[in-house]
């Protein structure tokens, strides 16, 4: 059975396809200007995080850091995905779901030892994990080894949920069940990404919704009650610390230092407003927030453009998108080690496999 037969007429006419029977190349062959496009945006974010930093007692350290983990875990992601496509997916989600597991303080949320201590950190991790698997499963041949790798991205799925995170588990969920239609998304790549940016797109409207009372009542008393007062009245000050310093922002990492700080809802005072694109309104101002759009829509972008099949640049699209939209209403990418392995999804999906038959 020709296995191609509903894939793009390029593709078929390449006359080649991966293990699991999908288009190695989807007439889009991967551009050294997406990758110059993308180390650009990185200088940028890099440059304005000191831009806004200058002249005050700022520390754009952790900025720097969060970006030189995203190119390394990126980098990571190309080498091994081209070197191996199948194993490395599956070994990045296996040992997520191991250090996660394995201490017996995780699943109780409490803090813990390396790699993280934080539940949402972890959950945020799950979700990269399960699309790791599910890009690993649309690469792989055989029936069983693909329901097998199915299986371990659903268990992760379901281990967000242990850990008490239900926007996790909701988010990892969408990513199985976006994995799955991808199948017959093989001739509209750029409608399903466009799908996926708009859902961003939402997320952080509803944030900055919440943050301005921009909702129905009723509405916003709901959300209120699942996001919890104490993030919400700090999404408020956030927004305030924005509308006063709206070019440059009080400097990276001091939101605390600016504001009266409230505990978050689950831990120590927070000393940001628990939502990576206020953040960055609040600390280096309206540039800030559209240089984290313009690296968000560039991994778009890049997916679009990669040779890998549809299913697993969809795939990866909705593990990343499902971390964007966690990080609108936690600050999970304050984590070095989120930020690698998000790094490396996108490197795995934008990867030309050397040997695809794994």
């Amino acid at each position: 059975m020709d296995m191609t037969a509903g894939g793009p007429p390029d593709a078929a006419r390449a006359g080649r396809s991966d293990a699991a029977g999908a288009p190695l190349r989807a007439g889009r062959p991967h551009s050294g200007a997406t990758d110059a496009a993308g180390v650009v945006v990185m200088v940028c974010c890099a440059v304005w995080a000191l831009v806004a930093a200058a002249g005050r007692p700022a520390r754009p350290e952790g900025t720097l850091l969060a970006l030189l983990a995203v190119a390394a875990g990126y980098a990571a992601g190309r080498i091994f995905g081209a070197l191996l496509p199948v194993l490395a997916p599956a070994l990045a989600a296996l040992t997520v779901l191991g250090l996660v597991l394995v201490p017996p303080s995780r699943l109780s949320a409490a803090a813990g030892p390396p790699p993280l201590g934080y539940a949402n950190a972890d959950a945020a991790l799950l979700v990269l994990a399960t699309g790791a698997a599910c890009c690993a499963a649309w690469t792989c041949a055989g029936r069983v080894r693909r329901t097998a790798l199915r299986l371990l991205g659903a268990g992760a799925v379901v281990t967000a949920l242990a850990l008490g995170s239900a926007a996790a588990f909701a988010a990892g969920a969408a990513v199985v069940l976006c994995s799955l239609a991808a199948a017959r998304m093989r001739e509209h790549r750029l409608l399903g990404l466009a799908g996926l940016a708009i859902a961003a797109i939402l997320a952080s409207g509803t944030s900055y919704a919440v943050a301005v009372d921009a909702l129905p009542a009723g509405l916003t008393e709901s959300l209120t009650g699942q996001l919890t007062q104490p993030r919400v009245q700090l999404w408020h000050e956030a927004v305030t610390v924005a509308e006063h310093h709206p070019l440059r922002g009080v400097g990276p990492e001091r939101f605390g230092d600016e504001s009266s700080s409230l505990p978050a809802a689950d831990g120590p005072a927070a000393p940001s407003p628990q939502s990576a694109p206020l953040q960055l309104a609040a600390e280096q101002g309206v540039p800030g927030v559209l240089l984290l759009a313009a690296a968000f829509g560039w991994v778009l972008c890049a997916l679009w453009r990669s040779s890998r099949p549809t299913p697993v640049v969809l795939t990866a699209g909705a593990a990343l998108t499902g971390l964007a939209m966690l990080a609108t209403v936690d600050h999970v990418l304050s984590y070095a080690v989120v930020t690698a392995s998000a790094g490396f999804v996108a490197g795995l999906a934008t990867a030309q496999p050397l040997n695809p038959e794994l």
